[in-house]
């Protein structure tokens, strides 16, 4: 009757093991808990207008690394503007992963133009973690 119906039976010589494999089992089934970590802090310096493109932000890294995969938050006077991604991410002329802290680069927000001189740009990643019970 318990193959018809798809039913797994297993015996145990302790209790215990039961009860830590049925555990793994519910642990597997929980959805992962999602974080926010914010890795940078940028700041707009200036604003450069360029035709077909856009506005590209040339920025100072105040704290911590940019990275091209982050998503980023818009700040202006500390209140949240805009919530994206990024475009692209320059130093000098060069496209890099990412760019430390104390050095400039120049970046722009995928679909998002309004950017002003002063605005701050915190990065942040978004990590899985998995749940236990």
């Amino acid at each position: 009757m318990a193959e018809g119906q798809g039913v797994d039976i297993r015996y145990y010589g302790v209790i215990y093991d039961a009860v830590d494999e049925v555990k793994t089992a519910m642990t597997g089934l929980l959805a992962p808990e999602k974080r926010e970590e914010t890795i940078g802090l940028v700041e707009i310096r200036q604003v450069f207008p360029v035709s077909k493109v856009g506005n590209i932000a040339g920025c100072m890294v105040l704290e911590g690394i940019v990275r091209r995969n982050a998503r980023v938050r818009l700040l202006r006077s500390g209140v949240v503007v805009w919530t994206g991604e990024l475009d692209s991410l320059k130093r000098f002329k060069d496209d890099v992963r990412e760019v430390k802290e104390a050095f400039e680069c120049g970046l722009m927000l995928k679909n998002q133009n309004d950017i002003q001189v002063g605005d701050q740009l915190e990065v942040f990643e978004i990590k899985e973690f998995a749940r236990t019970l």
